[in-house]
């Protein structure tokens, strides 16, 4: 059986619609506060693999540089393996640092889904306004 409902006034609808695009914006923004988290953990944990790779990098820097300045110093004069000791290294922590910050300007900041949710809320609430 089917049933019939009466029309409700004009007033009660707009009522209840603004009231249902409160609730509306209010996820959407929880929405949004879960995604830009999710992206700020991902940027941090990214952040720490390019604080590591300077670290690493000065560490080895350090170790390697008295090692091979000596090496290199029985075949150069000392100032210019030196130079060669110091270039290496440079470029290692360069390459590490460049890795890190790839990984970096791979995380998106905006919150796509949240974005594209709105939009689609928009569409939806120009339609029912033109009913």
């Amino acid at each position: 059986m089917q049933q019939v409902t009466e029309p409700r006034p004009l007033g009660a609808l707009f009522s209840e619609l603004a009231r249902e695009t409160g609730t509306l914006v209010r996820k959407e923004v929880q929405l949004a506060s879960v995604e830009m988290t999710a992206k700020a953990k991902s940027a941090g944990r990214e952040a720490a693999v390019v604080a590591s790779g300077g670290a690493i990098a000065m560490l080895g820097a350090m170790a390697l540089m008295a090692a091979l300045i000596l090496a290199l110093g029985t075949l150069l004069p000392l100032w210019a393996a030196a130079l060669v000791v110091g270039v290496m290294l440079a470029g290692t922590g360069a390459v590490l640092a460049n890795l890190g910050i790839r990984a970096l300007k791979g995380i998106e900041g905006a919150p796509r889904q949240t974005i594209e949710t709105l939009e689609e809320n928009k569409r939806w609430l120009s339609e029912q306004m033109s009913r």
